[in-house]
């Protein structure tokens, strides 16, 4: 359960960046309230709130969260606002539109008490996607296994490390996780451990696949590929993520509806 004012530091803490999501925060802050709750968690969820001009931050507040408004407009910076008003010894970066059921958090708990330091998962998609976009997933999801790497939407560290690696890169607007990921897992090496992918699947929303074309998104895949890190230093790189969003022509997807990366 979540520490009363006063009563000392939270074990865990979740942090959400979070921009308009008014429709898929309150699910999310849902399933990490039943997770939580099921492992017997001492626990906080801090919600970032950049700049939202929607009702984000009031749903976080009625649903238990701690709310942190910003004005970033950069989610690398806007988790590091997160993880400086976090209180926990092990952060546990959620994105704002994904599902964390019992097992990764159950998983992220293992790699800590095992002496690991920071690790991820892989992810399962909500709704429906199209087929190219199944071929993707599993070649991506294999890919980063293989790499050590994660999704932003669930990567966990103990603070000590966060501390030692200095956070996300804030120099650039996205690909944020990668880096921090390799960062970790140099960190992990100097304690004689690796970073670790769990085996359990968070859900993230497939909301993207669904409202982009197959050329669209592995495009800016292929762009963004070849330029790198100097890219990743252009908001305009990022224009899927940081521009106007599109909705999703499925709507709110019911959550029994997994699309799983092996499937």
């Amino acid at each position: 359960m979540q520490d009363p004012p006063g009563t000392g530091s939270p074990a865990v803490s979740f942090v959400i960046p979070a921009y308009n999501e008014e429709l898929l925060l309150p699910r999310t802050l849902d399933s990490i309230h039943a997770a939580a709750r099921e492992l017997g968690l001492d626990y906080e969820v801090v919600v970032v709130d950049d700049a939202s001009t929607d009702r984000t931050g009031a749903l976080a507040a009625e649903r238990g969260a701690r709310v942190v408004p910003v004005s970033n407009r950069k989610i690398s910076a806007t988790r590091n606002a997160g993880a400086r008003a976090a209180a926990g010894g092990l952060l546990v970066f959620v994105d704002a539109d994904t599902l964390v059921p019992v097992g990764p958090v159950a998983g992220a708990l293992g790699v800590i008490a095992a002496g690991g330091v920071a690790g991820g998962s892989t992810c399962a998609f909500d709704g429906t996607i199209p087929g190219w976009a199944r071929v993707l997933v599993r070649l991506m999801m294999s890919t980063y296994r293989w790499a050590r790497l994660t999704p932003g939407a669930f990567l966990f560290c103990t603070r000590e490390a966060f501390d030692a690696v200095g956070g996300f890169d804030e120099s650039v607007f996205g690909g944020e996780e990668v880096l921090m990921a390799r960062a970790l897992d140099r960190f992990a090496k100097t304690r004689g451990q690796r970073f670790t992918i769990v085996r359990s699947p968070i859900v993230t929303s497939g909301r993207k696949l669904r409202a982009y074309s197959g050329r669209e998104l592995l495009g800016t895949l292929a762009l963004l590929s070849l330029r790198g890190r100097r890219g990743a230093r252009r908001r305009e790189a990022f224009e899927m993520w940081y521009g106007p969003r599109r909705a999703d022509p499925a709507g709110l997807p019911e959550t029994s509806q997994v699309t799983h990366p092996r499937s």
